[in-house]
């Protein structure tokens, strides 16, 4: 049986802890910054955990399932 591939695109935004939980970035910070307020763009700096009914779609693309 042939190797699985890792998906491009996603082996550039996930990354995988420790831990074996997925990390991602949020959305919605890379432009069209003037109007969202500081409090906003502050928060959305930090990275996130994938939610478990996206877990299996991220680890079939990162080829770890």
């Amino acid at each position: 049986m042939p190797k699985m591939k890792t998906n491009a695109g996603a082996k550039k935004r996930f990354h995988v802890t420790g831990s074996g939980k997925i990390k991602r970035k949020h959305a919605y910070k890379s432009h069209i910054l003037t109007k969202k307020t500081k409090k906003q763009k502050r928060n959305l700096t930090h990275f996130s955990i994938v939610h478990k009914s996206n877990l299996d779609s991220v680890k079939r693309l990162l080829a770890l399932k």
